[in-house]
């Protein structure tokens, strides 16, 4: 029996290892489900796992989780430390899956107490990967990735000799827009972003999708979690989201793992790890599948390819403000603020014009993500739609 803690069960990840979870009851028993404010599901799934804590980190939404709850052996609490204090608790295994800069304390509250992390949300490792890697060297946790792109890499790398990787090949879907020309983008509107032709996501990452912004998260991502310099990552274009990644070999052999656009298989292969779990899925028909496509991406009609390439090469603080600043692009967008094309040049702007000393602690991650946020915000007041 092992005990697991998720971190943002109500959200798309959250409820993908919910499914996973209690299709196995005798496997898994839960001892914490967070969420934001979406009470009722909370509840739902709290009452359906028996889980030993349920939190929410609107504070305000606490009488009603508390009411939800009555009558059941489930504890509540609410707020953001209660958050961290459920990460704490000491699971087994732990899946971090809140979005945005709010979940990174409670992913280092939970790696600092060891266990198996399992990180979805990519702020922890892109803002403050040197911190969240120490801490883990320092508690024993095991990290592993969630994210299809790094689990697929994660199964196929030879950690045992990474002086034999050649190079690690990360793909992309490309988006809904991969084939637009930047004109038809700036026109485009949040429901046209937000329609990912693979996959089921929140809007906030199908927004990453439409940019590829996501893909340069998950490279700085890939470059913390695999001992593989900078310039061996690449990115390649793959609309079939069948090749999830790859990794090349010096004898010229690559590793690909293959599998279906759906969360539940990597997310399985973290669960079980290092065993392995059966889940819904169907086989993966090759013969139906035709074809896999491939093509380069387009630097010119996807700049955040090159902003977060070059975060990362710079180093420091760059990869936190970039993060941070494209969250309040992309709420912006979200909103209808700001145009689609102007996501990535106002993170630009912000890059450009923000350069703090790097920060050596999670509170000081946290500062810089804070007044990155806050000139993301005044340069989205000056946009005009």
């Amino acid at each position: 029996m092992r005990t697991v803690t998720i971190l943002g069960a109500t959200g798309s990840v959250g409820t993908s290892t919910l499914d996973l979870v209690e299709r196995e009851p005798d496997k898994f028993r839960v001892r914490a489900l967070t969420a934001n404010c979406d009470v009722a599901k909370l509840a739902a799934a709290a009452r359906r796992t028996n889980a030993e804590l349920a939190v929410v980190a609107d504070e305000s939404c606490l009488p009603a989780l508390r009411d939800a709850l009555a009558g059941t052996p489930t504890q509540v609490a609410g707020g953001a430390r209660a958050v961290c204090d459920a990460a704490a608790l000491g699971a087994d295994w732990t899946m971090g899956a809140i979005v945005g800069c709010a979940g990174m304390k409670p992913a280092m509250a939970a790696i600092e107490t060891g266990g198996t992390v399992v990180l979805a949300n990519k702020e922890p490792l892109v803002s403050a990967g040197e911190l969240i890697l120490a801490a883990a060297a320092r508690s024993g946790a095991t990290l592993l990735p969630a994210d299809s792109e790094h689990n697929a890499i994660y199964q196929c790398f030879d950690f045992a000799r990474p002086e034999r990787v050649r190079r690690i090949i990360l793909t992309a879907s490309g988006g809904p827009f991969r084939d637009r020309t930047r004109e038809d983008m700036a026109r485009m509107t949040p429901e046209q972003a937000v329609a990912h032709p693979n996959w089921s996501m929140g809007a906030k990452i199908s927004i990453d999708s439409a940019t590829m912004m996501n893909k340069g998260l998950e490279l700085i991502e890939a470059a913390r979690l695999f001992p593989v310099a900078e310039d061996r990552i690449e990115i390649v274009v793959h609309p079939q989201s069948v090749i999830h990644s790859a990794v090349d070999y010096i004898d010229g052999s690559m590793l690909a793992q293959l599998g279906p656009s759906d969360m539940r298989v990597p997310i399985a292969h973290c669960l079980a790890w290092p065993d392995r779990m059966a889940t819904p899925m169907a086989p993966l028909d090759l013969v139906a599948l035709g074809r896999l496509d491939f093509a380069a991406p387009d630097p010119v009609r996807f700049p955040a390819l090159r902003l977060a390439r070059e975060a990362l090469v710079a180093g420091g603080a760059r990869p936190a403000i970039l993060n941070a600043a494209n969250e309040v692009a992309v709420a912006a967008f979200l909103a209808r603020r700001i145009g689609f094309l102007e996501i990535a040049a106002i993170v630009e702007d912000i890059l450009e014009r923000y350069d703090p000393a790097p920060p050596d602690t999670l509170d000081a991650v946290l500062a810089i993500d804070a007044h990155a946020r806050d000139l993301a915000g005044e340069r989205v007041e000056d946009c005009v739609v």
